[in-house]
């Protein structure tokens, strides 16, 4: 099922006519200087460095830090096409939600056979620890990253969920930032939605879900430091939410409280928003070798001390083996249909599934099923018969650690690149919010492939970013 049509171009489509997100673009692309992209793609360049937006890569030289590449061409979107989107991950993440209180408390989905039971109990993410216990306001995804793939004019699919701790957010921001100093004038000319309220929404959620009687909660982001590849994002996030970046260390519990060290005294801490895998929280409670976490964290926040975000055990539920099922979350708890599809995929442990894919592997992308980042992917069409015969040897090894896709003509939009203006595949990650309501920021982050046929797009494999615009009218 590899691509044999040209994609689904975002801005033309066949070439021909110009979309409607787009006419108005291409009559100023039209009139533009030619190297007034080259100019602004240089000093978007120069933006970024003097801000200092980096981001580690793991594997690379020790402490090596580079950009990741931004495009000074916007992706459009129609208010229409934004509404679907839009109501499309919201119901997502409701379901999701959901499904995390349920699979902690009655298991009513496990029990009426819709999600196979040792999909989430023998998952490795899924914490007994958390059985019956119910975070405050109810709510397990504070903040969720959809990331959703398109192939034609309406086609748009979710590729996966991401709800332990979705990173890219500050990217969306800051791509916006840059170019509204760049091009004031398309500014002028569209009526683009906002994007630069993120942060307030997200301490209000934040605020929203304080335990219970703290009227003017205290919130702080917890980091792993320095080190981290998103530790640009954690420090720009607490910044513009105006509140403390703290490392485990800066932190304690006391009487199942936990306190922030400060100048003037212990402070009260109520929500952590934190930037740290479950199993380096709390050294008392999950790994003993921790230096990253806050002994007693856990206590504190099974007797309801404090809030985390997003809450201990999410990772059971953004899974790539349980991906396939929330489209039946959404029926069983919403009793909706799913207005975004699942890509359909293969589970390998099944025998007609592996015996399927091992044939085809060629055609397919295969990934780890806890798998992130890009890494660890086979992308068959793109793949040497050395690489896919490495790969087939892994999935016989663990079959049941692999799920297979078919390779999606994904969508393209024009990108600058050295040649000039070309078509990159894309990819979209809506970032979804969840306090007294479930809500989305318009936009997200664009990712784009930028080597030509590439569709992979994460930053982690050489990928880049676009401002994503949503038009108003």
């Amino acid at each position: 099922m590899g691509e044999t049509a040209p994609p689904f171009d975002e801005m033309s489509d066949t070439g021909a006519t110009v979309r409607a997100p787009y006419q108005t673009y291409r009559a100023w692309l039209d009139t533009a200087a030619p190297d007034l992209l080259s100019r602004r793609h240089a000093q978007a360049d120069m933006l970024f460095r003097r801000i200092g937006i980096t981001f580690a890569v793991y594997g690379e030289a020790a402490g090596a830090e580079r950009l990741i590449p931004f495009d000074v061409i916007p992706r459009i979107l129609s208010r229409d096409e934004w509404k679907m989107l839009s109501r499309g991950v919201c119901q997502r993440i409701q379901a999701l939600n959901r499904f995390l209180h349920d699979v902690y408390h009655d298991q009513e989905i496990l029990k009426a056979g819709i999600v196979p039971g040792d999909l989430v109990l023998g998952n490795e993410f899924y914490r007994e620890e958390m059985k019956g216990f119910t975070p405050p306001g109810g709510v397990y995804v504070h903040i969720g990253g959809i990331d959703v793939v398109r192939t034609g004019e309406n086609d748009f699919h979710v590729l996966e969920d991401n709800l332990r701790t979705p990173s890219g957010v500050s990217y969306m921001l800051e791509d916006r930032d840059i170019m509204m100093r760049l091009f004031p004038d398309l500014f002028d000319a569209y009526s683009v939605a906002p994007v630069n309220h993120y942060p307030q929404a997200l301490l209000a959620n934040l605020c929203h879900v304080a335990p219970a009687g703290r009227d003017s909660p205290t919130v702080v982001l917890l980091t792993p430091g320095q080190f981290n590849s998103a530790y640009f994002e954690h420090a720009f996030l607490a910044e513009e939410m105006g509140v403390e970046l703290v490392q485990g260390h800066d932190l304690f519990v006391e009487d199942d409280v936990v306190f922030m060290r400060t100048i003037e005294g212990p402070r009260r801490v109520d929500v952590i928003y934190r930037r740290i895998d479950d199993d380096f929280l709390d050294p008392k409670a999950f790994r003993a070798d921790s230096m990253l976490g806050v002994p007693g964290l856990f206590e504190a926040y099974r007797k309801g001390r404090v809030t985390l975000a997003n809450a201990i055990g999410t990772g059971v539920a953004d899974d790539k083996a349980i991906y396939h099922h929330v489209p039946d979350m959404i029926r069983f708890y919403l009793g909706e249909e799913p207005v975004l599809a699942n890509v359909p995929t293969w589970f390998l442990k099944h025998d007609d599934d592996r015996a399927y894919v091992l044939e085809h592997l060629s055609e397919l992308v295969v990934k780890e099923v806890h798998g992130s980042g890009g890494y660890g992917m086979l992308i068959g069409p793109k793949a040497s018969t050395q690489e896919i015969s490495a790969y087939r040897e892994r999935i016989i090894a663990d079959p049941a650690n692999f799920i297979a896709q078919p390779t999606l003509a994904l969508s393209t939009c024009p990108t600058f690149v050295d040649q000039g203006i070309a078509p990159r595949h894309v990819d979209l990650r809506p970032f979804v919010l969840t306090g007294q309501t479930t809500t989305v920021v318009p936009g997200g982050l664009t990712r784009v492939a930028l080597r030509e046929g590439s569709l992979v797009v994460n930053s982690s494999q050489g990928g880049g970013t676009k401002d994503t615009w949503v038009l108003e009218r």
